[in-house]
């Protein structure tokens, strides 16, 4: 019996050792149950022990803490003691060669981040508090996407962070090994964040220098002896006395997946070293390997068609300047993927006819689907005689290329062959909303566009335009806001697309004098004088657009005039003032709205989104309200101005009496607007 206690004594002894150090608090995870952490959002244990932090669902955060809070600092002084942490980690996208987003280690004040965005957020914040030191976080971020907003070196980097997603220091993912402490070389090699292979990080604090240390490798490599950098901060002012410790992270809109294997943490000394040949298994992502028979036959087969493959030389070279593309030096800059001229032609079938989706006014949009991936893309083609392809084409690249929002259509790539240019969207399954308001050239009938939708279309171009004017690191004024460039996803959200005229300028810069383009109906009056395009003339376009998501009417209004049947006559009105005189004449605004609703729809909101579209088209561009402010009133933060339908009777009389304007159209700008308003049909 009293062998027996004394065994009992020793195991409760060794089990408090492998939780608690002598000056404070370690635990060490070679897999994980699902009593260890405490998780939310997306983020699973799998039956196996991996902690699933994301399951590859589309903007989507998730985290996991440990479940009890750690004392970071020491009476009396207050200081933050040091602490270690270690961890294995693996990103398995569906895609070799991209990812969004990444995952980060976490200390926090608490398991709960309100408000926080997926995306480049990474779960921890968003717009308005990345940065704020009331966060009180440190983070070491792996990020496989380069957001120039954080000013990130690229898509494959880690880094220590405070209070926000912007970097103390940080590196391209990679370790030193080869090397001599005692004076020899060091040799980094590169590691790929997504490279489906598990990866192991040490973090080190050291409170006396205020250091923090970051290295990397594979996960089954010995812990390199020199880091991969390190950052100076001391985190007194950042953690909080007591804090969580976890992992965080988010995706975007390609299907990725972040694991981590294995977790082990100490306070004032080494994180316990992980026993990774205890790890759970990751599963499989992509082609299934090569058996042992094929393993062998293949070099075999191989060196058998040697002579065949050259006698077969000159025959590839024709082929290769048949697919051969352009690259420039420019195109270093811009961070959109790449993708081959081949993959494009396989794609479409050959720009097949049959998957052609519409005009734009630069070239021809076609559906298709990727040969590997799988994945539906939408590819533009650039027409060969476009007389601004290449200036457009840039401007696109840059602009939305680097814009991550949820109601953007977003960039996959591009492309670039001899005189040819190609854009890569993802592909919009709903098409674009202004085939549900008139129907297509084809006469294709669509379902009604129900007020639930067209409201929710609103809602989510107006905040895209709060995004592109006053949240973005540059002002972005679109130019060209209409039905057909509003493309709707498979859940009917709005997507503003074809950036193709847009124009780019630093918030507290002048916008410049350019030539006036858009489309007829949707451009200010204010154009015909300034030529200047700014964030009050997209809203301008946004007012209109407003006006005919909701009156289900183009924005030039044919009427019968006359009495007698014989004697009627077809005249044009502005949409504004076709809305103003009937609310004038009949006292009831809601008249205006889309028959084709058959009276399904919410008074209120169309009421009030009939005259904000008016407040937004008033024809003297200081009287619309801004971006921010149509937001406020949408969400019902602020209520719309009073008006009557006398308010807003000097529209057409001051459209009229733009002095000049109508001659600039139809002389000084006949080409540029004539090209978008004919062809442009949205993607």
């Amino acid at each position: 019996m009293s062998m027996l206690l004394q065994f009992l004594f020793l195991s409760l002894i060794l089990l408090a050792a492998s939780t608690t150090g002598g000056d404070g608090q370690q635990f060490a995870y070679s897999g994980f149950s699902t009593n260890d952490l405490v998780v939310d959002g997306a983020t699973t244990i799998t039956s196996n022990g991996l902690l699933e932090l994301t399951n590859g669902t589309d903007q989507q955060t998730g985290h996991a803490f440990y479940p009890t809070p750690v004392q970071f600092t020491r009476s009396p002084n207050g200081t933050v003691q040091s602490f270690s942490t270690s961890f294995v980690f693996a990103i398995l996208s569906v895609y070799t060669d991209l990812s969004a987003h990444g995952m980060a280690f976490v200390v926090a004040p608490s398991r709960n981040f309100p408000g926080a965005l997926p995306g480049q957020f990474l779960g921890l914040t968003d717009i308005r508090n990345d940065g704020n030191a009331s966060n009180h976080f440190f983070t070491v971020e792996l990020d496989t996407i380069e957001n120039k907003e954080f000013g990130d070196i690229n898509a494959n980097h880690a880094g220590a962070n405070v209070n926000g997603l912007r970097s103390l220091n940080s590196s391209s993912a990679g370790y030193y090994a080869d090397g001599d402490v005692n004076g020899g070389e060091f040799h980094f090699h590169n590691l790929s964040l997504i490279s489906r292979e598990a990866m192991q990080v040490w973090m080190d604090y050291d409170a006396t220098a205020s250091s923090i240390t970051v290295t990397m490798a594979p996960s089954k490599a010995a812990r390199p002896a020199r880091p991969l950098f390190t950052a100076t901060h001391n985190l007194t002012s950042v953690v909080t006395d007591a804090a969580y410790v976890g992992f965080s992270s988010a995706t975007g809109t390609i299907n990725t997946r972040h694991y981590v294997l294995g977790w082990s943490f100490a306070m004032n000394g080494p994180a316990p070293a992980i026993d990774v040949s205890r790890l759970p298994k990751l599963p499989r992502m992509g082609p299934k390997p090569l058996s042992k028979a094929l393993e062998i036959v293949l070099p075999i087969a191989t060196a058998a068609f040697v002579l065949a493959v050259g006698s077969a030389a000159f025959l590839l070279v024709r082929r290769h300047l048949k697919y051969a593309e352009l690259r420039e030096d420019w195109e270093l800059e811009f961070g959109p993927h790449r993708f081959s001229y081949r993959d494009l032609l396989d794609a479409t079938e050959g720009f097949k006819d049959e998957l052609l989706l519409g005009v734009g006014g630069f070239g021809r949009v076609y559906k298709g689907t990727l040969p590997v991936s799988k994945l539906e893309v939408a590819v533009k083609r650039v027409s060969h005689d476009s007389r601004q392809g290449m200036k457009e084409f840039i401007a696109e690249v840059v602009s939305i290329g680097r814009i991550q929002h949820r109601n953007l259509v977003r960039v996959l790539g591009y492309c670039r062959r001899r005189g040819e240019l190609f854009l890569v969207y993802e592909y919009m399954p709903s098409g674009s909303v202004d085939k549900y308001l008139y129907g297509n050239n084809e006469g294709t009938t669509r379902p009604v566009l129900s007020w639930e939708h067209r409201w929710r279309v609103v809602k989510g171009i107006a905040s895209c335009l709060l995004y592109l004017h006053e949240e973005w690191e540059q002002v972005v004024v679109h130019r060209d806001i209409k039905p057909s460039n509003v493309l709707l996803d498979s859940d009917m959200n709005g997507r503003l697309g074809d950036f193709g005229l847009a124009r780019l300028y630093d918030h507290d810069a002048d916008p410049q004098t350019t030539h006036v383009v858009g489309t007829i109906g949707y451009l200010a009056p204010e154009l015909g004088h300034t030529s200047k395009a700014t964030p009050q003339t997209d809203v301008f376009s946004f007012g209109m657009f407003v006006l005919e998501i909701t009156c289900g009417r183009r924005p030039v209004v044919v009427v019968v005039v006359g009495d007698d049947e014989s004697s009627q006559e077809e005249s044009q009105c502005m949409l504004v003032d076709w809305v103003l005189e009937r609310w004038a004449s009949s006292g009831a605004l809601l008249e205006t709205v889309d028959a084709r609703l058959g009276g399904d729809y919410n008074a209120a909101e169309a009421c009030l989104a009939l005259k904000l579209g008016l407040l937004c088209s008033h024809p003297f561009s200081k009287s619309r309200p801004t971006a921010r402010q149509v937001m406020q009133y949408l969400d019902g933060e602020v209520p719309l101005p009073e008006m009557a339908p006398t308010d807003m009777s000097l529209h057409m009389m001051a459209i009229m009496q733009n002095e000049g304007f109508d001659d600039y159209v139809v002389t000084g700008s006949t080409a540029s607007i004539g090209t978008t308003s004919v062809v442009s049909g949205g993607r």
